[in-house]
């Protein structure tokens, strides 16, 4: 158990610095950058369409759920099939947090490595989807108009990148890191080297794990260096940070339902195919990782104490985390009183603060309805009028969700 917390805490105090910087930088993205201006370089059908939606969507913090909706909003912002894949393809592969989480703990290579496959993979994609898929064959849900967060700027950007973020992926980043931790000491040294001679097999191994769950890109991170020490090769590795966030058996199901068969297939074969072949690229380069969490037993001791610095980031990080996720935990058990006017309906499939957004979105311009607020925690969504239900499914049905009907 000595040797699991030393690792567990040489992990977090590398990712740290960076994933608060991340955060950072994704809570300004969010504030600061207006939710027309992604429309605008999306609209038209044509490739700079597609090459402009790769661009936008690379450093945004979106996961394999988060941009499913976004990617919806954008289509039914009149945002063209080929940049709506091209988007959905690259942006939950990586992100602002998760390249500079890659850094600090993968090294240079990775970290360049990830975007520059996560922007090759999405203008391809969406460029056979502009090619292959006929415009008129998605269903497009009624354009819904974006709701104006106000307030103070500098305080929305904290409490999106410190507490909004950490809400969506905290869970998922905490159980990357104790799973990182737990193979660095419960797996063989080299077990992975039983595969050597068939780096494909590693690959294929990874993508019938990795492709039906839902993987977070910066939570993937340290399993992805973990399992490297452990004989993975590089190559395999990234196999697993691309293919992993960018899709999964719910993603899957909801862009068949909102944009067709077709498009669902190059979509996943695009990631499946980009993913192997650039972890053939990376295997065939030579790109390799040593993360600092590796040291040899005898220096153990001393190696694996980090800086001040890295140690009060590591805390910051971890009470951040807590506070998050007890917040997130309480809102899910407590019910709120209801107004004699209010429904409350159960939908399911939310799994973020950009489910949420999209599902309000979904619901706002209906007939009747004053106001709408969502909880990915509780599986709700809070109606104020006398809005009629079957509207409510709807376009909680064409938004992508799962609608249950009145919960009370």
């Amino acid at each position: 158990m000595h040797g699991y917390f030393l690792s567990l805490l040489n992990v977090v105090c590398e990712m740290a610095p960076y994933l608060l910087l991340g955060f950072l930088i994704a809570g300004i993205l969010h504030v600061f950058v207006p939710q027309g201006f992604y429309r605008k370089y999306l609209s038209k059908d044509n490739k700079w369409a597609v090459l402009w939606a790769a661009l936008l969507g690379v450093p945004l913090p979106l996961c394999s759920c988060g941009v499913i909706p976004t990617a919806i909003g954008l289509r039914n912002e009149k945002a063209s099939k080929g940049a709506v894949a091209s988007f959905l393809i690259a942006t939950p592969q990586t992100g602002i947090d998760s390249i500079l989480a890659t850094f600090s703990l993968m090294g240079l290579g990775f970290a360049v490595i990830r975007p520059v496959a996560a922007l090759v993979t999405g203008i391809c994609g969406g460029l056979l989807v502009k090619r292959m898929v006929p415009e008129d064959d998605a269903a497009v849900s009624s354009c819904s108009s974006l709701s104006v967060e106000s307030g103070n700027r500098i305080w929305r950007v904290l409490k999106y990148a410190y507490f909004k973020m950490i809400q969506d992926i905290g869970g998922r980043l905490v159980i990357g890191l104790l799973v990182a931790a737990l193979i660095q000491v419960a797996i063989p040294d080299e077990f992975f080297l039983h595969f050597g001679s068939q780096p494909l097999l590693q690959m294929l191994v990874i993508l019938i794990v990795a492709v039906p769950m839902y993987i977070c890109s910066t939570g993937s991170i340290p399993v992805a260096a973990a399992l490297i020490m452990k004989g993975l090769s590089p190559g395999a590795a990234l196999v697993m940070l691309m293919a992993g966030p960018a899709v999964n058996l719910a993603s899957i199901l909801v862009v068949r339902k909102a944009m067709g068969r077709l498009f669902t297939w190059i979509y996943l074969l695009v990631i499946v195919c980009f993913s192997v072949l650039f972890g053939l690229l990376v295997n065939a380069i030579g790109i390799s990782v040593k993360p600092v969490a590796a040291v040899d037993p005898c220096c153990a001791a001393e190696a694996m104490l980090p800086g001040t610095f890295k140690l009060v980031c590591a805390i910051v990080l971890t009470l951040l985390i807590i506070f998050a996720l007890i917040m997130k935990l309480f809102e899910r058990f407590t019910h709120k009183a209801v107004d004699p006017d209010t429904a409350v309906y159960t939908v399911e499939g939310m799994h973020c603060s950009h489910c949420e957004a999209a599902v309000c979105r979904a619901v706002e311009d209906i007939s009747g309805v004053e106001s709408a607020s969502a909880s990915a925690s509780r599986n709700t969504l809070t109606i104020k009028g006398p809005a009629e239900e079957d509207a409510i499914r709807s376009a909680v049905e064409k938004a992508g969700y799962t609608f249950k009907g009145r919960s009370r």
